[in-house]
């Protein structure tokens, strides 16, 4: 505990970047739009539902009535710059937020009275804690809760590792909220639809509720200043000033998340967040220093988002983190330069307009800077900055083929994926070397959808989708032994090779292995590299229709031609050896099985065991998550062909917040019916 003496924490100065962030429908793009209204960056207050939001102007965001990617809007409120950033709540689109969480000075968690969310809450808390990032917690809807707001905050805690300290609580008529309660300055506002609270006197039911979660509020405060602990105990009421400046600085410290109550919808209970965010978030100099960024000549910014829209081009959202850019500047990132800004603009949703240099603290849009990325950190300068917040990207969990619907359109398709992908790193565009089929992965089923929806609509591509190949593989149970040979004689030279080949099964996991056995000169040597390449040419196709693994093969005798022996008719006489020993040793399908580490809710681990065997998988144990209470990470082997569906239906058990990672472990035997139906589809599409 420490000593404060009632020592006041100033408000701090310069703009502010905040987060808006929470579980999906929480109403955090609502908040924003009742902030802008409020502060009168727009005229009227929209609403999500009709279409009518600065935030979620995105086609595909309306189509599916949810964000689906950062929204941005600057403000201004009793003169001090704030500019708001709505992160997406689905964990499907979660790492829009990734590179914005490293970069704002506070978030407003954004939370309602579900249950059924707490989970959502914690995920979202944990980024937040792990970051050292300073919270507010809004409990949102609080005019369709039919909870106490203690019972709620009972509910919320253990989403949350610090205590949830409750900062308002609401004044109820006849089981209407009308209106709150400020337990730091002690008064007493009443709602009024789309406008400021009034303030108004409190009855004595509501003096009596005051006094009671006043007093709660400062115990908790007690825990973190001797000072105030001994005014408790001296039954000495401390100053306004005193607990209003422990409050901010518990908060900025991380060792409490306050909570304010409002119905963002009816533009209740902003006008004390904005005040809020005003007086008690920290700025950017506080925030510089939690990046570990120390004090230069160099202008510094990081990049929190990158767009390509029709009309300008590439723009780069980033926030100023110290210095000045303007028009014109050279930036130069972890590589070199990534450009000149061309073009710095100030943004509203999906509207963007030029504006005047930007200094430290402001969010701005930087114009085709073609070298530049999410996540990183660029500066004015000769040498490349120190990265302060270098993303790690996720491993998709769920993924497609995708190919263009005209065969004309492949170049234009890879380099739409490359802008999508750029601007949403967690979409991963690959190809397989074996198939050649170009792979898009995601987080989820409809943070694919959405992409496919943008090649449509941004790029007028049609695109035919069909699940990704299974990397299937064979092998041989048996040996045997074969002579290829190889004789063709026509005018001029002929083709002649003759070699004996040992076929054998390997262990599983040891690979291919050549053995040269030849004694007397009956190959020479010079012809040995060509039996070789033709025994692999043959491996990589056997007679199940995929590669083969794990098999020795021992050269042990053949025959030469002085004059029509060469290397291609070793090459052919191997591979005609090679393709009757394969049907010989009595081949068997092998399909690849994962090693994957399932992580939900504990209430979900026995429908996650189901999910396991239902998909002929191995469970191999389960434990609880490391330092998530109420967490478990269930621990399996399942074949990689029955891990279609899994993260849907693993989303559906656990209210949107399940998820697993996966690597290839072994390849295991196929056989009977599964293994018929494989050869027959591979059958099928290689006709």
């Amino acid at each position: 505990m420490t000593s404060r003496n009632g020592g006041g924490v100033g408000r701090s100065a310069g703009p502010k970047a905040i987060a808006l962030i929470g579980p999906f429908g929480s109403g955090k793009t609502t908040l924003m739009e009742a902030i802008l209204a409020r502060t009168g960056a727009i005229h009227k207050q929209g609403t999500v539902g009709d279409g009518s939001s600065v935030g979620d102007s995105a086609a595909e965001a309306r189509a599916h009535a949810m964000s689906v990617e950062l929204n941005v809007a600057e403000t201004s409120f009793m003169d001090e710059r704030i500019t708001l950033l709505d992160c997406p709540g689905s964990v499907e689109f979660s790492y829009e937020s990734e590179a914005v969480l490293d970069a704002v000075d506070c978030a407003i968690v954004v939370a309602e009275p579900d249950e059924k969310k707490v989970a959502a809450l914690q995920l979202i808390l944990k980024r937040l804690e792990a970051r050292g990032i300073p919270r507010i917690l809004f409990l949102n809807k609080i005019d369709k809760s039919d909870k106490g707001v203690r019972e709620t905050l009972t509910l919320l805690q253990p989403a949350s590792a610090v205590p949830l300290l409750l900062r308002h609580i609401p004044i109820r008529q006849h089981d209407v909220v009308t209106g709150f309660v400020d337990l730091a300055l002690e008064r007493a506002f009443v709602y009024r639809e789309y406008a400021p609270s009034e303030l108004i006197d409190m009855t004595d039911e509501v003096r009596a509720a005051e006094a009671r979660e006043r007093y709660a509020l400062l115990e908790k405060l007690a825990d973190y200043d001797d000072s105030l602990m001994e005014e408790l105990l001296e039954d000495v009421e401390p100053s306004r000033e005193h607990v209003l400046a422990d409050l901010v600085t518990d908060m900025r410290a991380g060792l409490v998340c306050p909570v304010l109550i409002g119905s963002a919808l009816h533009g209740h209970g902003i006008g004390r967040l904005l005040k809020a965010i005003r007086h008690e978030a920290p700025d950017i100099a506080a925030t510089a220093e939690r990046l570990g960024l120390e004090d230069g000549s160099e202008a510094i910014v990081q990049v929190i988002k990158t767009l390509h829209t029709g009309h300008a081009g590439k723009l780069s959202v980033a926030r100023v983190m110290r210095g000045t850019i303007a028009d014109g500047t050279e930036l130069i990132g972890p590589e070199g330069s990534v450009g000149r800004i061309s073009g710095l603009m100030r943004l509203l949703g999906q509207q963007a307009s030029k504006r005047e240099p930007a200094s430290a603290g402001e969010v701005v849009g930087l114009g085709k800077l073609d070298g530049a990325a999410t996540g990183m950190t660029l500066a004015t300068g000769k040498q490349p900055p120190v990265q302060l917040a270098p993303l790690e990207r996720p491993e998709p969990v769920i993924a497609l083929a995708i190919a263009p619907g005209e065969r004309k359109d492949e170049t234009k398709l890879s380099t739409a994926l490359g802008r999508l992908a750029e601007e949403n790193p967690s979409l991963v565009i690959s190809q397989d070397e074996e198939t050649g089929e170009i792979r898009i992965g995601g987080q989820g089923e409809m943070h694919l959808r959405v992409a496919i929806e943008r090649l449509a609509a941004r790029y007028g591509l049609k695109v035919e989708t069909r699940p990704p190949s299974i990397p299937y593989r064979e092998t041989v149970r048996g040996e045997a032994t074969v002579r290829g040979r190889h004789k063709k004689q026509s005018g001029g030279h002929g083709q002649f090779g003759d070699c004996v080949l040992e076929i054998r099964p390997q262990r599983r996991g040891n690979g291919f292995l050549f053995e040269d056995a030849i004694t007397g000169g009956v190959v020479p040597r010079n012809y040995i590299p060509a039996i070789e390449a033709g025994v692999q040419d043959v491996l990589k196709r056997g007679p199940l229709g995929f590669p083969v693994v794990d098999v020795a093969v021992k050269l042990t005798d053949g025959s030469y031609h002085a004059v029509d022996s060469s290397d291609q008719a070793f090459r052919t006489a191997a591979q005609i050896g090679m393709r009757e020993a394969l049907e010989a040793c009595t081949p068997v399908l092998l399909e690849p099985v994962l090693r994957v580490s399932v992580s939900v809710p504990s209430e979900a681990s026995s429908r996650v065991n189901m999910m396991v065997t239902q998909r002929r998988g191995q469970l191999l144990g389960f434990d609880a998550k490391k330092d998530w209470p109420g967490w478990d990470v269930v621990e399996a082997e399942i074949p990689e062909s029955e891990m279609r569906g899994l993260i849907v239906e693993l989303r559906s058990a656990t209210a949107g917040v399940g998820t697993y990672t996966s690597r290839f472990d072994h390849l295991a035997e196929l056989t009977g019916r599964l293994a018929e139906q494989v050869s027959v589809k591979k059958g099928t599409r290689a006709a």
